[in-house]
């Protein structure tokens, strides 16, 4: 459902198990309100992907995903046709003596709808919910895809040759991320609402980690946020996110690990930093050391 206003809206994404704070929430909704997408932008595992995710539960419809990469076209992101079917079709309509036109070759069972496409259209499985378009990592994509993206968001339309215009009757629920590889053009930023996903304080943090991750004590869990806080202060080439936060304390009770120590810190660090540089770094001495950190 619609959300009524900024704190319905950190309700009902709290009740997909998103804690946001205020300002992200506000950006939401006023994203929906205005009818605008949301360009959003941070550190990898901090929680923009499960942003779109928890927007479709709360507005009672199913995500579609855009995976960005490079080389990316608008066959992959729009459209194709089926031609195996087409040419199928074609031979049928010859051995029934007709003479085949537009309306035989390009029907819509014949066209492959790509998640672009699919968020004009209505949702058939969830009648009158908004769709909701998840574009992800748009700073892999090549900047003549950005192109396109602007003719797409401007007007929720499109034009295909043979089929004609596609139009959407209710804009969908646009939220694009980046990592942050490159910047984006600034034509593409100024069409939408801007907002920056940092890591969490360490309260929310915990509350998201106790929603994910509650087969792991509550003891456990505290440890855990304390001491990969600790960590993001060390001179880190990738310092672990949210998801990486909730992995660990899910590793940690798949090994019956209770209570932190260095030695299964140590053993299960490869869960938190996926560098060598960051492993390397990482020593006993650091582990120790920031399992003996009071906490502030």
């Amino acid at each position: 459902m619609q959300p009524a206003s900024i704190d319905d809206t950190l309700a009902h994404l709290a009740a997909q198990g998103y804690f946001a704070n205020r300002e992200l929430a506000t950006a939401l909704f006023l994203a929906l309100r205005m009818e605008r997408p949301l360009f959003v932008e941070g550190e990898p595992g901090v929680g923009k992907t499960e942003l779109a995710k928890a927007a479709a539960g709360m507005l009672g419809t199913s995500m579609l995903r855009l995976q960005c990469y490079e080389g990316l076209d608008t066959a992959s992101a729009l459209y194709e046709w089926d031609y195996p079917r087409q040419i199928m079709a074609l031979r049928l309509a010859e051995a029934a003596g007709e003479r085949p036109g537009n309306e035989t070759l390009y029907r819509s069972e014949f066209l492959l709808k790509r998640p672009l496409l699919q968020a004009l259209m209505p949702d058939e499985q969830h009648p009158g919910a908004r769709r909701v378009l998840l574009i992800d990592e748009i700073d892999r994509a090549d900047e003549p895809f950005e192109a396109f993206l602007l003719e797409l968001l401007s007007d929720f339309q499109v034009s295909i040759p043979e089929y004609g215009t596609v139009r959407a009757d209710q804009p969908p629920l646009v939220v694009m991320t980046s990592n942050r590889t490159r910047e984006v053009h600034d034509a593409l930023k100024r069409r939408c609402l801007y907002q920056w996903i940092g890591y969490p304080e360490r309260d929310r943090e915990l509350a998201i980690v106790a929603a994910r991750a509650p087969q792991s004590s509550a003891e456990l869990q505290r440890r855990a946020v304390d001491f990969v806080h600790r960590l993001r202060g060390m001179d880190l080439f990738k310092a672990p996110g949210i998801a990486e936060t909730i992995d660990w304390c899910r590793a940690l009770a798949a090994l019956s690990v209770t209570e932190l120590d260095p030695q299964s810190v140590q053993d299960t660090l490869g869960v938190l930093l996926k560098y060598q540089d960051d492993l390397a770094r990482v020593d006993a001495e650091q582990i120790a050391q920031c399992l003996a950190v009071p906490e502030s």
